[in-house]
């Protein structure tokens, strides 16, 4: 074992001459456990043709040696043959020593693959074989998971979490809350989140802890775990809109602004912060902030229908027609289609006297507001401004149908009647 050593020592010294002509000495005519244990310290070291060679030849002495072939195979996994090692880790017999840990490394190549079914045989061969290995557990957890059978990796992840709480990097507390979540089972995630947390403090983890608690209603718990996300990274961007509309729901409008405001210092393009404050804004009673907020969520993105939607009401609100015009035709070049938007014209051009304008986007707006009384009302009180009696006399009738005691439609069809 002295050549392996020193070839070692040859490679960490950079003398890279020597350290080949050491290796072609072992890979000639040294022993078979030397070439055992060089090619797995080369492969550790990323040699990976020197190493290959080395149980290419060792296959050669040794056909079918279980534990050569799922080197070779390892070697051949990370050099991106996937192909050619799935051809070699067949190749090993099931009653050979190895064969559990060549299903397990089969199992991986074939989910990368997308053969589940597959994947899954072996996986379940391998718990055949070895019943106490909870890796195993984990890998079909993993699997499950990758599916969308949460059920499934719940059971197997549970499996896992009776003998530890982390595997290969993972953290299974934290990978059961995602998948409790992910299914909308938000009360039953926290705990898991919780241990998850306390067992290692991780941003990614801490946010989907709150963003959880946010969905499942637990907004002061929420609120608590985005304020120790924000001291621990306040470029977290994503945090700032979530605790925003946490404090919202506890109505703590104040706090909620603030936070859309610290929000905006960090991701002045975030047009969702621009459009929430201008929801906020409202809220505490300042329209004027509101506009100004929502229209700068219209400058980054000139589509944006909820926006749009925000600032025309309020744009009706205050009589400022020829914004909810401009906007409206702003929309239209951008080829926004939102039958609310026709409304919004229609209301605006009357308001203006321009009634031919008026009448069209009414008309066009009729499709898709039939049922709404509101609407049938407006246009119903239009149509007999513009002497169009016939046509208002349907409104009101309709109007009727849903309300047939209303004085205020019996009158109006009582009028129109004799006009």
């Amino acid at each position: 074992m002295n050549r392996v050593t020193k070839i070692l020592s040859m490679l960490e010294k950079g003398q890279h001459m020597e350290a080949i002509h050491e290796y072609n000495i072992v890979l000639n005519s040294g022993t078979p456990e030397e070439k055992f244990v060089l090619g797995e310290e080369l492969f550790q070291y990323g040699f990976l043709d020197e190493a290959k060679a080395l149980f290419q030849n060792l296959l050669e002495m040794f056909p079918g040696e279980g534990e050569i072939l799922v080197m070779l195979g390892e070697i051949l996994i990370e050099a991106g043959d996937e192909e050619e090692a799935i051809l070699v880790l067949e190749r090993i017999s099931e009653r050979d020593e190895s064969f559990g840990q060549a299903l397990l490394l089969l199992a991986d190549l074939y989910q990368v693959q997308g053969l589940y079914e597959v994947c899954e045989r072996k996986l379940q061969k391998a718990k055949e074989i070895l019943p106490e290995e909870f890796i195993i557990d984990f890998a079909l957890g993993e699997l499950y998971s990758e599916q969308g059978e949460i059920t499934k990796a719940l059971k197997a992840y549970e499996k896992v979490l009776k003998e530890t709480n982390e595997i290969a990097g993972v953290n299974i507390n934290q990978r059961i809350a995602e998948l409790l979540s992910s299914a909308g089972s938000f009360e039953e995630a926290l705990p898991f989140y919780e241990k998850s947390i306390n067992e290692k403090l991780e941003i990614n983890t801490l946010f989907g802890f709150a963003f959880t608690a946010l969905q499942g209603g637990y907004f002061r718990t929420a609120i608590e775990r985005f304020l120790e996300l924000k001291e621990l990274d306040p470029e977290y961007h994503s945090l700032y809109l979530h605790l925003a509309k946490a404090y919202e729901m506890e109505h703590e409008f104040q706090n909620s602004f603030k936070i859309i405001q610290e929000g905006i210092r960090q991701d002045e393009f975030n047009k969702e912060l621009f459009y929430n404050g201008g929801r906020i804004s409202q809220k505490l009673g300042n329209d004027e902030k509101a506009i100004e907020l929502l229209r700068e969520a219209l400058a980054l993105d000139p589509g944006y229908i909820d926006a749009a939607l925000e600032i025309n009401k309020l744009f009706l609100q205050y009589e400022k027609y020829d914004d909810v015009i401009e906007l409206i035709d702003t929309l239209e070049s951008y080829d926004v289609e939102e039958p609310q938007f026709l409304w919004d014209a229609a209301v605006a051009f009357q308001k203006n006297e321009e009634f031919k304008l008026a009448l069209d986007k009414y008309e066009s707006a009729y499709t898709f507001f039939k049922e709404n009384d509101t609407f049938l009302t407006d246009y119903g009180y239009f149509l007999m401004e513009e002497g169009k009696n016939v046509k208002a006399a349907e409104m009101f009738n309709q109007l009727l149908k849903n309300d047939p005691t209303n004085e205020e439609y019996l009158d109006l069809l009582d009028r129109l009647s004799k006009e």
